[in-house]
């Protein structure tokens, strides 16, 4: 991807947890809000903007997750060892 196009999904991501966050089903995205990167941070890198997708992702998929079984904390696990990549 592009960069151009990954600030566009991690500005969707922070929509997302933006939603999350003013309807109480936020867990605080506390490993997101470490990184101090958010999608109007152009300058930063691509790889930068790359760890926040993932590791915003995670947390999304994290919360939506019924149980280890479930389709969403594979996701959730899956973006977490992107992440971990990426670093």
């Amino acid at each position: 991807m592009k960069k151009e196009e990954l600030i566009h999904l991690h500005l969707l991501l922070a929509q997302i947890k933006k939603y999350f966050e003013e309807n109480g089903l936020g867990n605080g995205f506390t490993k997101y809000k470490e990184l101090g990167i958010s999608p109007f941070h152009v300058h930063r890198s691509k790889s930068d903007h790359k760890r926040a997708i993932f590791i915003l992702g995670n947390e999304l998929a994290s919360i939506i997750a019924k149980d280890e079984f479930s389709e969403s904390y594979k996701t959730a696990e899956r973006m977490r060892e992107f992440a971990e990549r990426v670093a």
